[in-house]
């Protein structure tokens, strides 16, 4: 694409923070981003050789670190960066420093925060912007998640933004959406990523992503999360990080929103916004179970590159000031919300908002819609030459949907899950222990579901299921080998989303467990019909109560219902059908 008298403005904005003297425009810390004018990224060898470069240029100050390597073979690269003398995972832990993790490339089409962030990363190592913010922290800068993908470089590969005039791929070499997987923890890429914040426990984890949707005036969505979700006392801190960072943002000439500018009704601007809490397959929605903070930025793809880019470097520094002046207080309160027991205690699963609405002014252009020769459907077309003010409903009363009881002391994943299981609690670093005796008709909370729903399709690799039914109190056999994994620790609602089957990302809502809701031994119709006639004869209650059934026509019409009837009264039925193997209990192994 052409330079953009935006892309010259933006040069000539910037051109006074980035002129450092170690690195002008041309120098060896620059990006193709800069030097092309913000029309173009750079390839991920130039991610590999500006980690090495700004190691060797503030060896004081910065670390280069190779954290996982890709299904593809590529290192996986991020920069640590202090002026605190705590360029260790245990230096940070034993100065109390507050780490700030800050993520770029998630989607690799959506490229703006590894360009902004070594921008960003440059002018505050030269003292340019947010002068002595690095003494009072840990900065790693992921400038690429996806590596794979972003080497699937290509032109159109986000058909809906602007600029650059190349970028790379949504997905992972494997099709993995990484923004899909904090929870599941499929791909290598997000182990990889969990490894490297089970090492370093940031404070706060900034998701740079530019969204899709209509065409609008308002430039970047900034939400935070705790702010609806999780510990009391860290929605109140995380409302006011989101709201300083917003705030600063505009003072920039940024037009941000706090929530995620999507239709409530796809491609009508009319029903407007629904404001709510992502489930833990995304990063606002995981980490505030791991009591710490998650911000999700979202430039907006219509705006071109040097606007995107300049708004997150923005967003980038106003953070990076933020976590100087309150990450501190802010490890102290996320400290006390990891101490607090959430045993016998209600634990939210999922939010969604409310009924209740509000309206808000928000800036978009007109528009009309009209009916399509082409699709058939109404479709909205958007006039950029004539803004105006939309005011549009919001509900943004967001509140907890479903709510369970924590157990008192833990869960226990029986023997024969515990292997694969236990790998999965390793990632998200949840401690369990193994019990090394059987347990004979041990007291027990167990879920046995009344409705299991597979998906019809696949979604990231799976067929999801969803359950209902209850926990009730029973007497079962669990074996030696079997795990348990205590609710008192501080990733405690994590634990929870994982496995609380009816949680929205719970390793049964991905179907793990899908064998435990399978039929896998039947009997004969003919054999059948033989012991339903055997039962009715010695059971004279059984009449009357399957005569009852028959009053319902679909029951009656269904040979397959009407035996099963008697199947599942029969000696031979198997017990363990739609019973969850995950148990719960209130007193420890």
């Amino acid at each position: 694409m052409p330079r953009t008298l935006l892309a010259v403005a933006l040069l000539a904005l910037l051109a006074p923070a980035a002129a450092a003297p170690r690195a002008d425009s041309t120098g060896p810390l620059t990006t193709e981003s800069e030097r092309s004018g913000f029309v173009r990224t750079g390839r991920y060898s130039e991610v590999i050789a500006l980690c090495d470069a700004f190691a060797k240029t503030y060896p004081d100050a910065v670390r280069c670190i190779e954290f996982g390597t890709t299904p593809e073979g590529r290192p996986m690269k991020a920069l640590v960066v202090s002026r605190s003398g705590a360029l260790t995972p245990e230096a940070a832990r034993t100065k109390g420093v507050p780490v700030l993790l800050v993520q770029g490339g998630i989607h690799a089409g959506e490229i703006d925060g590894k360009d902004a962030g070594f921008l960003a990363l440059r002018e505050m190592l030269d003292g340019k912007q947010a002068k002595g913010a690095l003494d009072h922290q840990v900065l790693v800068f992921v400038p690429v998640f996806n590596v794979d993908g972003h080497e699937r470089f290509a032109a159109w590969n986000r058909p809906n933004q602007r600029g650059p005039e190349q970028m790379g791929w949504r997905t992972t070499a494997q099709n993995y959406n990484l923004n899909r997987d904090y929870a599941k923890a499929d791909a290598p890429e997000m182990r990889a990523m969990l490894g490297l914040v089970g090492q370093w426990d940031p404070i706060a984890y900034i998701d740079l992503h530019v969204t899709d949707g209509a065409k609008f005036q308002q430039d970047v969505a900034i939400q935070v999360e705790p702010v609806y979700s999780g510990d009391a006392a860290l929605r109140t801190a995380g409302r006011a990080f989101r709201d300083a960072v917003i705030a600063d943002v505009k003072r920039q000439g940024a037009l941000p929103v706090a929530f995620y500018p999507s239709f409530v009704e796809n491609d009508n601007p009319a029903s407007g916004f629904a404001d709510g809490v992502s489930a833990p397959r995304f990063s606002t929605g995981y980490f505030q179970l791991r009591n710490r903070f998650a911000m999700l930025v979202e430039t907006h793809a219509w705006r071109d590159y040097p606007h995107r880019v300049k708004t997150t470097h923005d967003i980038v520094l106003s953070v990076v000031r933020q976590i100087a002046e309150h990450g501190a207080e802010w490890k102290r309160i996320a400290d006390a919300a990891d101490a607090r027991s959430l045993a016998g205690q209600q634990g939210p699963l999922d939010y969604a908002p409310t009924d209740k609405v509000r309206t808000i002014d928000f800036l978009g252009y007109a528009y009309t819609r009209t009916p399509s020769d082409i699709s058939g459907d109404t479709m909205t077309h958007y006039d950029e030459t004539k803004p105006e003010v939309w005011h549009l409903p919001l509900r943004d009363d967001v509140q907890p949907t479903r709510t369970v009881v924590a157990p008192r002391a833990g869960y226990l994943v029986p023997a024969g899950h515990a292997a694969w299981v236990g790998e999965k609690l390793k990632v998200h670093g949840i401690r369990f222990t193994v019990v090394d005796h059987a347990l004979d008709q041990r007291d027990v909370q167990a879920f046995r579901a009344t409705s299991a729903k597979f998906s019809a399709g696949s979604f990231e690799g799976h067929q999801r299921l969803d359950v209902e039914g209850a926990w009730a109190s029973e007497k079962r056999d669990v074996p030696a080998g079997s795990l348990f994994v205590p609710i008192a620790q501080p990733e405690a609602r994590l634990v929870m989303a994982l496995l609380e089957p009816q949680a929205p990302d719970a390793l049964a809502a991905w179907g793990e467990f899908n064998n435990a809701f399978e039929q896998k031994e039947y009997m004969e119709a003919y054999v059948a019909e033989d012991v339903a006639r055997e039962m009715l004869a010695k059971e004279p209650g059984l009449r009357a109560e399957f005569d009852a059934k028959l009053k319902d026509p679909a029951f009656a019409k269904s040979p397959q219902a009407r035996l099963a009837f008697f199947a599942r009264r029969h000696p031979s039925w198997d017990e363990r059908l739609n019973l969850y193997p995950v148990l719960r209990v209130d007193t420890a192994p």
